[in-house]
């Protein structure tokens, strides 16, 4: 990471929440990702306006951020092949919506809420995100 600083997690962390705040006051819906990107791809969708809206901010806002204080964009490591990163992004898709709500949905909006299944969910995905970096780093040997 560059640059992580308490002040960028601040401002990062409370943009997150206002755009979540702000999507549930003007659409009612929650800010999950897979939700929203899954109802992209539902031909049937009525409300594609909002969805683009929110998938294209996501793609647009490191980029504006990155012009506005002239700095190059991060160059991500990634050490498996291009194969393994699309393979792994279709299961994480697959789990998500399976799963009934992505990271951001539960973690951000459900936790929010106090909402019981997302405080489940969040801590599972956090418990298995540890022990997937200790078996790889310590285990594996990465």
């Amino acid at each position: 990471m560059h640059n992580l600083t308490p002040l960028s997690g601040l401002i990062g962390g409370a943009l997150i929440g206002l755009a979540a705040a702000m999507l549930m006051l003007l659409t009612g819906r929650i800010a999950g990702i897979s939700g929203i990107f899954g109802g992209l791809l539902s031909p049937a969708t009525s409300d594609r306006g909002w969805r683009i809206a929110f998938i294209a901010g996501l793609i647009a806002a490191p980029l504006i951020a990155t012009l506005a204080i002239g700095a190059a964009l991060p160059s991500p490591a990634m050490p498996a092949s291009l194969i393994v990163i699309v393979i792994a992004g279709l299961l994480v898709g697959f789990g998500s919506r399976m799963g009934g709500g992505c990271t951001s949905g539960h973690g951000v909006c459900g936790t929010a809420r106090l909402s019981t299944r997302s405080l489940v969910a969040t801590a599972i995905f956090m418990v298995a995100a540890i022990i997937t970096v200790a078996v790889v780093r310590h285990v594996i040997g990465g």
